[in-house]
């Protein structure tokens, strides 16, 4: 990032490193799954497409982050397990949790076809994720019990629950058959009224899935007769088992023994209290501005593998701009945001009581949502070039105090827009014109704007005042509250009010804030 005098935003960022020797987990949970459900006609009380798109996906996650050596999930929830060594991201929580937020559901949209082939996917889906800290593995087994319990307790509710709703009750009358009954007497209305044993189900729904590493035999070629060679390789594999948090399960593993640690007792009773006493939560400060970054992870490559044009693919711009305008559409509270390369901040109006204000409830949904939406909606910007691989994000929210401090902040990312799209357009053409990039590197070197903007006009024509605004300026996304001009051009022209729009403006100098003071309806 360029150095500027708005640097000093930098310092209300704060570390939210999970220590060591905790073991961290990532817990992410669809979010408003209920109706995504419903939407998309899922079957009830298990929908077995579902849930298997669900374990795809986490298994994706283990080949993805070779720190993460165990998973537990059922319904729209997995648990990701790192190795208690791991200094991933260094420990950062926010980044943690949403990077695995974001690519699961990067995944979850690419994977849909394959389950659903005959099923459009009808909007973007996203999870919310959070980091529970376990301070040893005893705690880490009194977690994995109480989420396997609520797997067993929820299935066999669901299941009476559905049954009853099947059979002509409604949904009130069949609450109220269901109230404060036992499990013995669940397991019984089942049988004697369905002639369903409950033990009989597929495991898949009374048990979860569970997934972790193991050495597997390979074959990884042949040799000169075509026999198999094969060799051990560590690959993920699925299991049901009915007590995953059981010693008779976690220590015949020696892998989970290895990366995680060996328990010493079976668990009598659960304490969920106990255990939720764990989770990692920052609560942003109250009546601050927030704002929550993401950032591309590892687009250099991305951008490679996909052949983006440089030093700017204006089409890779525009599917970002319109992912931020869906952002801005799904949330509310979002008021503003401003992106620039594989990066978008959004603002949250200071007011906003968003998920009660819990960081990672916050970040996660946001970059997750992005991420979705951007594979969703990668048809619609590159037609011709197939999406070889899932992109992912990490974010990161940071309370501002006040208004002058959140400008300084978003005059920052323009400037930091400004520098970086002017040595990279500099670069570029002296790559294009044949130099190495080492050599293009040390030319710049030490170069000042002017010097800059000399080597451009002189030695490739190019005056930089006159390349698209969209490359200089970055992407300002807002809700309209009337048609408005704005250099001299009208913005909104025949758009609504509350129409969210994409400009590409200098919001460093205040008369734009000036122009548009409901974005941030400061006082």
């Amino acid at each position: 990032m360029a150095n500027s005098k708005y640097e000093y935003v930098k310092s209300f960022e704060l570390e939210d490193e999970v220590m060591l020797p905790n073991l961290m987990v990532v817990r992410i949970d669809g979010r408003d799954f209920s109706r995504f459900a419903q939407v998309h006609d899922f079957e009830k009380p298990n929908d077995e497409a579902a849930l298997s798109l669900m374990n795809s996906c986490s298994a994706a996650v283990l080949e993805e982050f070779p720190d993460i050596i165990f998973a537990y999930g059922y319904s729209d929830e997995y648990s990701f397990v790192f190795k208690k060594t791991s200094r991933f991201y260094q420990r950062r929580a926010s980044k943690i949790l949403s990077l695995v937020a974001s690519f699961f559901a990067a995944v979850y949209v690419t994977k849909w076809k394959d389950y659903f082939p005959q099923r459009k996917l009808e909007y973007a889906p996203s999870f919310s994720s959070k980091v529970v800290t376990c301070a040893s593995s005893e705690v880490l087994q009194a977690y994995l019990a109480w989420r396997q319990q609520d797997c067993h307790v929820n299935n066999l509710y669901d299941t009476c629950f559905w049954m009853l709703v099947k059979s002509g009750k409604t949904i009130s009358e069949t609450q109220e058959v269901l109230k404060d009954t036992l499990k013995q007497q669940k397991n019984e209305l089942l049988f004697q009224k369905f002639g369903i044993n409950y033990k009989t189900l597929p495991e898949i729904f009374r048990q979860g899935s569970c997934l972790f590493k193991a050495k597997v035999e390979e074959t990884v070629k042949h040799d000169e007769n075509g026999n198999p060679v094969k060799r051990l390789r560590r690959k993920a594999v699925f299991v049901h088992s009915e007590n995953i948090a059981g010693r008779s399960f976690w220590n015949e593993q020696p892998s989970l023994c290895k990366d995680l640690g060996k328990f010493t007792k079976d668990i009598a009773k659960i304490e969920p209290d106990y255990v939720r006493s764990f989770q990692f939560e920052n609560k942003l400060l109250p009546l601050t501005w927030v704002v929550v970054r993401i950032d591309g992870c590892h687009f250099h490559r991305f951008s490679d593998v996909h052949e983006f044009e440089k030093p700017n693919d204006e089409q890779a711009l525009k599917l970002m701009n319109s992912c931020a305008v869906a952002v801005l559409k799904e949330f509310e509270d979002v008021h503003f945001a401003y992106g620039v390369s594989d990066e978008y901040s959004f603002v949250l109006q200071k007011e906003s009581e968003l998920y009660k204000r819990q960081s990672s409830k916050i970040i996660s949904a946001i970059a997750s949502f992005f991420t979705s939406t951007y594979v969703m909606k990668w048809g619609d910007f590159f037609p011709q070039k197939e999406l070889k691989y899932s992109p992912s994000f990490d974010g990161r929210a940071v309370c501002y105090p006040t208004y002058k401090i959140l400008l300084d902040y978003l005059a920052w990312r323009q400037v930091d827009c400004h520098i970086n799209n002017q040595y990279n357009t500099c670069f570029w053409m002296l790559v294009k014109s044949g130099k190495t990039k080492t050599q293009s590197q040390d030319y710049l070197k030490g170069t000042q704007t002017r010097e800059k903007n000399e080597l451009l006009s002189r030695q490739f024509g190019i005056e930089y005042n006159s390349l698209p605004l969209i490359f200089r300026m970055g992407s300002s996304v807002f809700r309209l509250k009337e048609a408005v001009a704005v250099e001299n051009r009208v913005v909104s022209g025949k758009k609504l009010k509350g129409e969210v729009v994409v400009d590409h403006c200098n919001i460093i100098e205040h008369s734009f804030w000036e122009e548009h003071p409901h974005i941030l309806s400061y006082s």
